[in-house]
């Protein structure tokens, strides 16, 4: 493979990536605002308090999302490491995201529903670079390449092994 190709296939394979993390993460944004909004209208939690119970459940949506959507085909060994980085990680976005939002109600005292849900946003956005940057480097890490290989030649050698037309895939076009 050139080294053009090797990069395209390289980007395309990061583009993927960013598009099925984005698509969890859009809606783990989704569940966090509506959870934030739900506790902050019914419940006397104070704002931060309930942008903290919204990202918890955020949080425990999007592990799923990304360990069987996104990083499905990523190492799944060592689960009870793969979890205890993720809520390691998934702690220190919380504190980014809720921390910009307890920096503008406190400190700045913006505090209407419409400031709480902007820098309630704006925390999830930064909170979010940091996430992707340390899922994908620490938590969901990808198969060393010799593993990729052995599954990659087993795979084919079984294919190989099927009877002449039969395919797992079905027939080429």
């Amino acid at each position: 493979m050139s080294g053009r190709s090797a990069l395209r296939s390289r980007l395309r394979l990061l583009t993927r990536e960013i598009v099925k993390f984005g698509a969890v993460g859009g809606a783990g944004v989704l569940v966090n605002l509506v959870v934030f909004n739900l506790v902050r209208h019914t419940t006397e939690l104070p704002v931060v308090r309930a942008g903290i119970v919204a990202t918890v459940v955020a949080i425990l949506f999007n592990y799923v999302g990304f360990r069987y959507f996104t990083y499905r085909d990523r190492d799944k060994s060592g689960r009870t490491k793969e979890l205890a980085l993720f809520v390691f990680f998934s702690a220190v976005g919380l504190v980014i995201e809720n921390g910009i939002l307890y920096a503008a109600t406190y400190w700045c005292g913006w505090n209407t529903p419409l400031q709480n849900n902007v820098f309630k946003f704006l925390g999830i956005g930064i909170a979010t670079l940091f996430r992707f940057w340390s899922y994908r480097s620490w938590v969901f890490k990808a198969l060393p390449a010799r593993e990729a290989v052995e599954t990659a030649e087993g795979f084919l050698a079984d294919s190989e092994d099927a009877p002449a037309g039969a395919s797992r895939r079905g027939p080429r076009a």
